[in-house]
């Protein structure tokens, strides 16, 4: 697993890419009411927006980590947005994509670096 500073995670497994937001962020934005995931077919650059997410406290985009194809939408959340705040990191995944560089997995950080910048943020 890996992750950005805009705490996405991402799990690559062959060429497809799953992509969520951290337990970090799902705390920080408090009870998830809606969740947009993103359509699939939709081509995907790192860094752009491409899902919102949406708690009691905010709305916020959520990033593509990675570069790529959706290829699979997690359709479940529309109906169960709590998803995302009790499995942020397993069952509230957002997408999949079919990653178009894969390099840009191995620039992102790992656990270790990903705790490291929220103990200093």
């Amino acid at each position: 697993m890996r992750f950005t500073k805009d705490h996405e995670w991402v799990v690559l497994q062959g060429d497809v890419a799953t992509v969520g937001i951290t337990a970090h962020a799902a705390e920080q934005l408090g009870d998830v009411v809606f969740v947009e995931t993103p359509e699939v077919g939709k081509t995907v650059k790192a860094g752009d927006a491409f899902a919102v997410v949406e708690s009691v406290k905010a709305a916020s985009d959520v990033y593509a980590p990675i570069s790529g194809e959706v290829v699979e939408a997690n359709g479940e959340l529309s109906g169960a947005p709590e998803t995302v705040n009790a499995s942020p990191e397993g069952g509230g995944w957002f997408a999949k994509v079919r990653v178009a560089n894969p390099a840009e997995y191995d620039s992102l950080m790992d656990r270790a670096a990903y705790e490291a910048f929220l103990a200093e943020s």
